[in-house]
Protein backbone atom coordinates (compact mmCIF):
# COMPACT_ATOMS: atom_id res chain seq x y z
CA UNK A 1 0.00 0.00 0.00
CA UNK A 2 2.89 2.33 -0.72
CA UNK A 3 1.54 5.67 -1.95
CA UNK A 4 3.50 6.98 -4.96
CA UNK A 5 4.16 10.60 -5.81
CA UNK A 6 1.29 12.13 -7.74
CA UNK A 7 -1.69 10.55 -5.98
CA UNK A 8 -1.91 13.38 -3.42
CA UNK A 9 -1.39 17.08 -3.94
CA UNK A 10 1.60 18.80 -2.34
CA UNK A 11 -0.45 20.49 0.37
CA UNK A 12 -1.89 17.18 1.59
CA UNK A 13 1.50 15.49 1.31
CA UNK A 14 3.06 18.27 3.38
CA UNK A 15 0.32 18.00 6.00
CA UNK A 16 0.83 14.25 6.23
CA UNK A 17 4.58 14.83 6.57
CA UNK A 18 3.94 17.13 9.54
CA UNK A 19 1.75 14.47 11.17
CA UNK A 20 4.40 11.81 10.50
CA UNK A 21 7.21 13.97 11.87
CA UNK A 22 5.20 14.67 15.00
CA UNK A 23 4.40 11.00 15.52
CA UNK A 24 8.02 9.97 15.03
CA UNK A 25 9.16 12.72 17.39
CA UNK A 26 6.77 11.59 20.11
CA UNK A 27 7.75 7.96 19.54
CA UNK A 28 11.43 8.82 19.92
CA UNK A 29 10.63 10.28 23.35
CA UNK A 30 8.18 7.58 24.47
CA UNK A 31 9.92 4.43 23.21
CA UNK A 32 12.58 4.48 25.93
CA UNK A 33 10.58 2.28 28.31
CA UNK A 34 9.83 -0.28 25.61
CA UNK A 35 13.45 -0.34 24.47
CA UNK A 36 14.54 -0.74 28.08
CA UNK A 37 12.79 -4.11 28.15
CA UNK A 38 14.83 -5.82 25.44
CA UNK A 39 17.31 -3.23 24.14
CA UNK A 40 17.53 -1.66 20.66
CA UNK A 41 18.72 -4.81 18.89
CA UNK A 42 15.27 -6.40 18.82
CA UNK A 43 13.79 -3.25 17.27
CA UNK A 44 16.37 -3.32 14.48
CA UNK A 45 15.78 -7.02 13.86
CA UNK A 46 12.00 -6.56 13.73
CA UNK A 47 12.50 -3.72 11.24
CA UNK A 48 14.60 -5.80 8.87
CA UNK A 49 12.18 -8.72 9.18
CA UNK A 50 9.20 -6.51 8.27
CA UNK A 51 11.20 -5.17 5.30
CA UNK A 52 11.94 -8.71 4.15
CA UNK A 53 8.37 -9.98 4.43
CA UNK A 54 7.02 -6.90 2.63
CA UNK A 55 9.01 -8.03 -0.41
CA UNK A 56 6.84 -11.15 -0.70
CA UNK A 57 3.59 -10.12 -2.39
CA UNK A 58 0.90 -12.81 -2.21
CA UNK A 59 -1.92 -13.12 -4.79
CA UNK A 60 -5.44 -12.34 -3.63
CA UNK A 61 -7.31 -12.91 -6.88
CA UNK A 62 -8.55 -10.94 -9.90
CA UNK A 63 -5.03 -9.92 -10.88
CA UNK A 64 -4.06 -8.18 -7.66
CA UNK A 65 -1.82 -8.96 -4.71
CA UNK A 66 -1.11 -7.92 -1.17
CA UNK A 67 1.84 -7.81 1.18
CA UNK A 68 2.40 -7.57 4.89
CA UNK A 69 2.04 -4.08 6.34
CA UNK A 70 3.63 -5.18 9.61
CA UNK A 71 2.39 -2.50 11.99
CA UNK A 72 0.41 -4.87 14.21
CA UNK A 73 3.22 -7.43 14.15
CA UNK A 74 5.82 -4.85 15.20
CA UNK A 75 3.57 -3.39 17.91
CA UNK A 76 2.91 -6.85 19.34
CA UNK A 77 6.61 -7.68 19.49
CA UNK A 78 8.21 -4.40 20.58
CA UNK A 79 5.38 -2.06 21.64
CA UNK A 80 3.53 0.71 19.79
CA UNK A 81 6.06 3.55 20.14
CA UNK A 82 8.97 1.42 19.00
CA UNK A 83 6.78 -0.07 16.26
CA UNK A 84 6.28 3.39 14.76
CA UNK A 85 10.06 3.76 14.64
CA UNK A 86 10.36 0.28 13.12
CA UNK A 87 7.90 1.13 10.36
CA UNK A 88 9.63 4.46 9.78
CA UNK A 89 12.95 2.68 9.28
CA UNK A 90 11.36 0.29 6.79
CA UNK A 91 9.66 3.06 4.82
CA UNK A 92 12.77 5.24 4.78
CA UNK A 93 14.87 2.47 3.25
CA UNK A 94 12.14 1.54 0.78
CA UNK A 95 11.49 5.12 -0.32
CA UNK A 96 15.03 6.49 -0.37
CA UNK A 97 16.93 3.46 -1.68
CA UNK A 98 14.47 1.23 -3.55
CA UNK A 99 12.10 3.88 -4.99
CA UNK A 100 9.17 2.05 -3.37
CA UNK A 101 6.72 4.82 -2.51
CA UNK A 102 7.16 8.45 -3.46
CA UNK A 103 9.46 10.92 -1.75
CA UNK A 104 6.81 13.62 -1.43
CA UNK A 105 4.46 10.86 -0.22
CA UNK A 106 6.92 9.56 2.39
CA UNK A 107 5.09 11.37 5.19
CA UNK A 108 1.76 10.00 3.95
CA UNK A 109 3.16 6.47 3.92
CA UNK A 110 4.53 6.81 7.45
CA UNK A 111 1.22 8.26 8.63
CA UNK A 112 -0.76 5.53 6.89
CA UNK A 113 1.28 2.44 7.76
CA UNK A 114 3.52 3.57 10.59
CA UNK A 115 0.94 5.52 12.61
CA UNK A 116 -2.58 4.36 11.67
CA UNK A 117 -1.57 0.75 11.01
CA UNK A 118 0.40 0.53 14.25
CA UNK A 119 -2.18 2.32 16.39
CA UNK A 120 -5.21 0.36 15.17
CA UNK A 121 -3.29 -2.91 15.22
CA UNK A 122 -2.02 -2.40 18.76
CA UNK A 123 -5.39 -1.27 20.13
CA UNK A 124 -7.01 -4.32 18.53
CA UNK A 125 -4.39 -6.61 20.08
CA UNK A 126 -4.94 -5.13 23.53
CA UNK A 127 -8.70 -5.26 23.09
CA UNK A 128 -8.58 -8.93 22.13
CA UNK A 129 -6.27 -9.75 25.03
CA UNK A 130 -8.73 -8.10 27.42
CA UNK A 131 -11.33 -10.77 26.66
CA UNK A 132 -9.04 -13.77 26.10
CA UNK A 133 -7.57 -15.94 28.86
CA UNK A 134 -4.45 -14.45 30.46
CA UNK A 135 -1.97 -16.80 28.82
CA UNK A 136 0.97 -15.90 26.55
CA UNK A 137 -0.37 -18.25 23.88
CA UNK A 138 -3.42 -16.00 23.52
CA UNK A 139 -1.20 -13.32 22.05
CA UNK A 140 -1.29 -15.32 18.80
CA UNK A 141 -5.03 -14.93 18.05
CA UNK A 142 -4.93 -11.38 19.44
CA UNK A 143 -2.11 -10.49 17.02
CA UNK A 144 -4.10 -12.04 14.18
CA UNK A 145 -7.06 -9.79 15.01
CA UNK A 146 -4.77 -6.76 15.16
CA UNK A 147 -3.13 -7.65 11.87
CA UNK A 148 -6.45 -8.14 10.15
CA UNK A 149 -7.98 -4.86 11.33
CA UNK A 150 -4.86 -2.79 10.67
CA UNK A 151 -5.04 -3.31 6.90
CA UNK A 152 -8.55 -1.96 6.17
CA UNK A 153 -7.82 0.80 8.70
CA UNK A 154 -4.80 1.87 6.64
CA UNK A 155 -6.90 1.58 3.48
CA UNK A 156 -9.52 3.87 5.02
CA UNK A 157 -6.78 6.32 6.06
CA UNK A 158 -5.59 6.52 2.46
CA UNK A 159 -9.18 7.12 1.35
CA UNK A 160 -9.44 10.03 3.77
CA UNK A 161 -6.14 11.47 2.56
CA UNK A 162 -7.37 11.17 -1.02
CA UNK A 163 -10.64 12.84 -0.08
CA UNK A 164 -8.63 15.81 1.20
CA UNK A 165 -6.08 16.10 -1.60
CA UNK A 166 -6.53 13.52 -4.34
CA UNK A 167 -5.23 14.66 -7.72
CA UNK A 168 -7.90 13.04 -9.88
CA UNK A 169 -11.69 13.19 -9.55
CA UNK A 170 -12.87 9.88 -8.10
CA UNK A 171 -16.22 9.17 -6.43
CA UNK A 172 -15.29 8.73 -2.78
CA UNK A 173 -17.91 6.05 -2.19
CA UNK A 174 -16.43 4.00 -5.03
CA UNK A 175 -12.89 4.57 -3.71
CA UNK A 176 -13.83 3.61 -0.17
CA UNK A 177 -15.71 0.52 -1.32
CA UNK A 178 -12.85 -0.67 -3.53
CA UNK A 179 -10.10 0.06 -1.00
CA UNK A 180 -11.92 -1.54 1.91
CA UNK A 181 -13.16 -4.47 -0.16
CA UNK A 182 -9.74 -5.51 -1.43
CA UNK A 183 -7.88 -4.72 1.77
CA UNK A 184 -10.25 -6.78 3.90
CA UNK A 185 -9.13 -9.73 1.78
CA UNK A 186 -5.49 -8.68 2.06
CA UNK A 187 -6.05 -8.35 5.82
CA UNK A 188 -6.71 -12.08 6.00
CA UNK A 189 -3.21 -12.69 4.66
CA UNK A 190 -1.85 -10.14 7.14
CA UNK A 191 -3.58 -12.00 9.97
CA UNK A 192 -2.16 -15.36 8.91
CA UNK A 193 1.41 -14.06 8.58
CA UNK A 194 1.22 -12.10 11.82
CA UNK A 195 -0.14 -15.08 13.75
CA UNK A 196 2.50 -17.41 12.29
CA UNK A 197 5.39 -15.13 13.25
CA UNK A 198 4.06 -14.34 16.73
CA UNK A 199 3.29 -18.03 17.26
CA UNK A 200 6.89 -18.95 16.45
CA UNK A 201 8.19 -16.37 18.92
CA UNK A 202 5.72 -17.49 21.61
CA UNK A 203 6.91 -21.07 21.17
CA UNK A 204 10.58 -20.16 21.57
CA UNK A 205 10.96 -16.83 23.39
CA UNK A 206 7.65 -15.55 24.81
CA UNK A 207 9.60 -13.26 27.14
CA UNK A 208 10.58 -11.13 24.14
CA UNK A 209 6.99 -10.28 23.21
CA UNK A 210 5.95 -6.87 24.52
CA UNK A 211 2.22 -7.64 24.45
CA UNK A 212 2.66 -10.87 26.45
CA UNK A 213 4.62 -9.55 29.41
CA UNK A 214 1.60 -8.76 31.56
CA UNK A 215 -0.24 -12.02 30.82
CA UNK A 216 1.47 -14.75 32.84
CA UNK A 217 0.21 -14.58 36.44
CA UNK A 218 3.25 -14.30 38.65
CA UNK A 219 4.36 -13.37 42.15
CA UNK A 220 7.69 -11.64 42.68
CA UNK A 221 9.51 -12.66 45.87
CA UNK A 222 12.45 -10.65 47.20
CA UNK A 223 15.11 -12.36 49.34
CA UNK A 224 16.80 -10.67 52.27
CA UNK A 225 19.76 -9.88 50.02
CA UNK A 226 17.48 -8.19 47.46
CA UNK A 227 17.45 -11.04 44.91
CA UNK A 228 14.13 -11.11 43.03
CA UNK A 229 12.49 -14.43 42.09
CA UNK A 230 9.37 -15.02 40.01
CA UNK A 231 6.77 -17.60 41.00
CA UNK A 232 4.91 -18.56 37.85
CA UNK A 233 1.40 -19.86 37.37
CA UNK A 234 2.65 -23.40 38.02
CA UNK A 235 3.80 -22.39 41.51
CA UNK A 236 7.50 -22.92 40.85
CA UNK A 237 10.03 -20.28 41.77
CA UNK A 238 13.52 -19.62 40.58
CA UNK A 239 13.36 -17.43 37.51
CA UNK A 240 15.09 -14.14 38.24
CA UNK A 241 13.00 -11.13 37.35
CA UNK A 242 15.27 -9.27 34.96
CA UNK A 243 15.26 -7.68 31.57
CA UNK A 244 14.88 -10.35 28.87
CA UNK A 245 18.17 -10.97 27.08
CA UNK A 246 17.94 -11.24 23.32
CA UNK A 247 20.99 -13.48 23.08
CA UNK A 248 23.33 -13.99 20.15
CA UNK A 249 21.59 -17.19 19.04
CA UNK A 250 18.14 -15.61 18.94
CA UNK A 251 19.47 -12.50 17.16
CA UNK A 252 21.24 -14.65 14.59
CA UNK A 253 18.05 -16.66 14.02
CA UNK A 254 15.96 -13.52 13.48
CA UNK A 255 18.52 -12.01 11.11
CA UNK A 256 18.89 -15.30 9.28
CA UNK A 257 15.14 -15.58 8.82
CA UNK A 258 15.05 -12.04 7.41
CA UNK A 259 17.85 -12.79 4.95
CA UNK A 260 16.17 -16.00 3.81
CA UNK A 261 12.83 -14.27 3.27
CA UNK A 262 14.19 -11.10 1.67
CA UNK A 263 16.88 -12.79 -0.37
CA UNK A 264 15.12 -16.05 -1.22
CA UNK A 265 11.36 -16.18 -0.74
CA UNK A 266 11.03 -12.78 -2.41
CA UNK A 267 11.72 -14.60 -5.68
CA UNK A 268 8.27 -16.18 -5.29
CA UNK A 269 6.49 -12.84 -4.93
CA UNK A 270 3.44 -12.23 -7.09
CA UNK A 271 4.00 -9.86 -10.01
CA UNK A 272 0.43 -8.55 -9.86
CA UNK A 273 -0.13 -4.97 -8.66
CA UNK A 274 -0.91 -4.54 -4.99
CA UNK A 275 -4.29 -3.45 -3.70
CA UNK A 276 -3.71 0.29 -4.00
CA UNK A 277 -2.20 0.04 -7.48
CA UNK A 278 -5.06 -2.19 -8.62
CA UNK A 279 -7.72 0.18 -7.29
CA UNK A 280 -5.92 3.10 -8.93
CA UNK A 281 -5.95 1.33 -12.28
CA UNK A 282 -9.62 0.41 -11.97
CA UNK A 283 -10.83 3.85 -10.87
CA UNK A 284 -8.63 5.87 -13.20
CA UNK A 285 -6.23 7.65 -10.88
CA UNK A 286 -3.35 5.20 -11.26
CA UNK A 287 -1.98 7.19 -14.20
CA UNK A 288 -1.39 10.14 -11.85
CA UNK A 289 1.52 8.30 -10.23
CA UNK A 290 4.88 9.97 -10.82
CA UNK A 291 8.22 8.25 -11.04
CA UNK A 292 10.14 8.56 -7.80
CA UNK A 293 13.00 11.04 -7.66
CA UNK A 294 15.27 8.11 -6.76
CA UNK A 295 14.11 5.94 -9.66
CA UNK A 296 17.67 6.03 -10.99
CA UNK A 297 18.97 4.38 -7.80
CA UNK A 298 21.02 1.26 -8.57
CA UNK A 299 18.63 -0.63 -6.28
CA UNK A 300 15.36 0.79 -7.61
CA UNK A 301 12.51 -1.72 -7.86
CA UNK A 302 14.47 -4.23 -5.77
CA UNK A 303 16.95 -5.02 -8.51
CA UNK A 304 20.58 -4.26 -9.27
CA UNK A 305 21.34 -1.99 -12.20
CA UNK A 306 24.55 -3.87 -12.97
CA UNK A 307 22.78 -7.25 -13.07
CA UNK A 308 19.80 -6.59 -15.35
CA UNK A 309 17.41 -9.51 -15.63
CA UNK A 310 19.43 -11.75 -13.31
CA UNK A 311 17.73 -13.70 -10.55
CA UNK A 312 20.66 -12.77 -8.35
CA UNK A 313 19.69 -9.11 -8.65
CA UNK A 314 16.58 -9.66 -6.54
CA UNK A 315 18.43 -11.88 -4.09
CA UNK A 316 21.22 -9.37 -3.53
CA UNK A 317 18.80 -6.44 -3.40
CA UNK A 318 16.83 -8.24 -0.71
CA UNK A 319 19.96 -8.98 1.31
CA UNK A 320 21.20 -5.38 0.99
CA UNK A 321 17.77 -4.06 1.96
CA UNK A 322 17.58 -6.27 5.04
CA UNK A 323 21.01 -5.13 6.24
CA UNK A 324 20.32 -1.45 5.51
CA UNK A 325 17.02 -1.62 7.39
CA UNK A 326 18.74 -3.28 10.31
CA UNK A 327 21.22 -0.40 10.48
CA UNK A 328 18.52 2.29 10.20
CA UNK A 329 16.29 0.52 12.71
CA UNK A 330 19.14 0.21 15.21
CA UNK A 331 20.00 3.85 14.65
CA UNK A 332 16.46 5.05 15.36
CA UNK A 333 16.23 2.80 18.43
CA UNK A 334 19.49 4.14 19.84
CA UNK A 335 18.36 7.69 19.08
CA UNK A 336 15.14 6.97 20.96
CA UNK A 337 17.04 5.81 24.01
CA UNK A 338 19.10 9.00 23.90
CA UNK A 339 16.02 11.18 23.41
CA UNK A 340 14.20 9.45 26.23
CA UNK A 341 17.15 9.89 28.56
CA UNK A 342 17.43 13.56 27.66
CA UNK A 343 13.71 14.05 28.27
CA UNK A 344 13.92 12.32 31.64
CA UNK A 345 16.81 14.55 32.69
CA UNK A 346 15.07 17.76 31.60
Amino acid sequence: MHIPDGFLDLTTSAGAAVVAAGAVGVSLRRARTELGETGPALAGLVACFVFAVQMVNFPVGAGTSGHLLGGALAATLVGPWTATLVMTAVLLVQGLVFADGGLTALGANITDMGVVGVLVGYLAVRGALAVLPRRPSCVVPAAAVGGFLSVPAAALAFTLLYAVGGTAPVPLDALATAMLGWHVVIGIGEAVITAAVVGAVVASRPDLIHAARHLAPELVLVDADGTRHVVGADGHAGATAARPRLGARTAAALLGASLVVGGGLSLLASSHPDGLEYVGERLGFGARAHESAVASSPLADYALAWLPGSVWATVLAGVIGVLLTLVVGLGLARLARLAGRTGADA
